[in-house]
């Protein structure tokens, strides 16, 4: 609508002008009239004005960007504030009141010199340095080295802190091995788990060696006052 707005006031400014210039035939190109002229002066601004506008881009608002809120999770904390943490209830470690201390050899000192197939028994005195109760069912058994045919001894009876007990095991020497043999021995609690000093047999075995004696421990464990 506008186009055809502007080629109407341009048509009329082009007779005008053919009107100035065309010479002494009036006939030929139609007269204006001041206030004519003028309000088709008006349209013509008034129609570029629109044609302006029309050319100009429009813009478009550039999106912002809109912030993303973050999520934090706090960790789970105790009546006192104090930040929470999991404990496994099996640690695999004994529990720190056990405790067990070496004191001397009762039988078969360390080097004892055995023939192949002899019979002894090794018995060790030792203390409970712990703050807590070796318990009946506790065992005593070897962990590492040679057990030269000894089997695990089961308490049968508690023993208090600061008591001493005598841990005695039957044993035969190897008839298949020479020389120094050694085997190392520990208490575990009810649980599996060793705690206190390891206790050692050492003997040496050779063909013409003389047996040892024995001693006079027993192969049922004692308690020592």
């Amino acid at each position: 609508m506008q186009n055809k707005k502007l080629v109407m006031m341009l048509t009329l400014l082009a007779a005008l002008v053919l009107s100035a210039c065309g010479g002494s035939d009036a006939e030929a190109t139609p007269t204006l009239s001041m206030e004519q002229i003028q309000t088709l002066a008006v349209m013509t601004y008034q129609a570029q004005l629109t044609q302006t506008a029309l050319a100009q881009p429009t813009s478009t608002p550039v999106p912002t960007n809109t912030p993303v809120p973050v999520v934090t999770f706090a960790e789970p904390t105790t009546s006192s504030g104090i930040v929470a943490t999991s404990t496994s209830a099996s640690s695999g470690q004994s529990s720190a009141c056990y405790g067990l201390s070496y004191v001397r050899d009762v039988t078969i000192p360390d080097n004892t010199e055995l023939t192949p197939g002899q019979s002894f028994t090794k018995t060790w005195l030792v203390s409970n340095t712990g703050t807590c109760a070796w318990e009946a069912g506790f065992v005593f058994n070897v962990v590492a080295g040679e057990a030269m045919s000894g089997v695990a001894v089961t308490l049968n009876q508690a023993v208090e802190p600061g008591r001493q007990y005598e841990f005695s095991v039957p044993m035969v020497a190897p008839t298949n091995k020479t020389g120094e043999l050694k085997g190392t021995w520990r208490l575990s609690d009810a649980n599996g788990n060793f705690f206190g000093d390891g206790v050692f047999v050492v003997v040496e075995i050779g063909s013409a060696a003389t047996a040892a004696p024995t001693g006079t421990a027993t192969a049922t464990p004692t308690a020592t006052p």
